[in-house]
């Protein structure tokens, strides 16, 4: 697994789904039950934030509240660029050394997973490509412990092992039945 193409298959999925965002109100619901719509993508927002200060050492200039699918994609950009640019080999999360590929395969899951629930808010649903969903549970399985469930992520969901990636991988984060909208 490349952790670069991972991430950029990822944006490029999350990128799909805020394009749905549209007239959606901000405060429509979310598969995450704690953030509507307009938190979710503010959400969104700051982990692009988090990635590109992890790839660089420095932050992207704060975008307007007001249209958060235009800041998503300006950062979007910007992390893409900075990884493109050559990312260093670690980083420094609080005062624990993190290697940058792994940040970047926990990012790919956050945004591509994040990106899933932007579409079923808006009544879009995407599915996660079979490929991209199957190397996102890899991660998810290895970085997702008990200690993020009821914090982070709800509790698993149980489908048939026979479910396709994106099925499986979402009921490990906790995730299940699209919205009804």
């Amino acid at each position: 697994m490349n952790p670069g193409e991972l991430l950029e298959r990822s944006l490029a999925y999350a990128l799909g789904s805020v394009a749905v965002v549209g007239s959606a109100g901000p405060g429509r619901a979310t598969p995450c039950a704690e953030w509507d719509l307009g938190e979710l993508l503010g959400h969104l927002d700051d982990s692009l934030d988090a990635l590109h200060e992890g790839l660089t050492g420095g932050r992207i200039g704060l975008v307007p509240q007001t249209d958060r699918v235009c800041g998503f994609r300006t950062r979007a950009c910007a992390v893409l660029g900075a990884w493109a640019a050559g990312p260093p080999g670690g980083v420094v999360v609080g005062e624990r050394p993190l290697d940058v590929r792994v940040m970047g395969a926990v990012g790919a899951v956050e945004i591509a997973v994040h990106g899933w629930d932007v579409a079923q808010a808006c009544g879009r649903p995407r599915p996660l490509p079979d490929a991209l969903a199957a190397e996102l549970l890899s991660v998810a399985r290895c970085v997702v412990g008990e200690e993020d469930r009821g914090v982070r992520f709800g509790e698993p969901v149980a489908v048939p092992a026979c479910a396709p990636p994106d099925v499986r991988l979402l009921a490990f984060l906790g995730r299940s039945e699209p919205l009804a909208q």
